[in-house]
């Protein structure tokens, strides 16, 4: 997959994981791990397909703090968070409104 794709999907796990809660820090490497797993889990989304279970449930354990930190303004201007939102919104996970993460401000 190239690099394009996978900066898309990490944005899209982003808005994800926007509401997931951590009782400990991940590791720098937890947090690749976590990215990896999100990114395998959840590339269908881009091809306009619906999230997978696999996906949601990664949507669901993953840290907000492995995600927002990847996103750059670059990245960011290249989805429509709205639609995103939804999308996690379909996954049974609340979205703050006005969340801050990475270069992304939920709506």
């Amino acid at each position: 997959m190239n690099t394009f794709l996978k900066n898309l999907i990490i944005i899209l796990i982003t808005v994800m994981f926007l509401v997931a809660a951590s009782v400990a820090a991940p590791t720098a490497a937890q947090c690749k791990q976590e990215r990896r797993l999100a990114v395998n889990a959840c590339k269908s989304v881009l091809y306009g397909r619906q999230p997978s279970s696999f996906c949601c449930q990664r949507a669901r354990v993953s840290h907000v703090e492995c995600i927002c930190p990847a996103i750059t303004p670059k990245l960011a201007a290249l989805v429509d968070v709205n639609r995103f939102v939804k999308l996690i919104q379909g996954c049974g996970r609340r979205v703050p409104r006005h969340y801050k993460c990475g270069s992304i401000t939920t709506p």
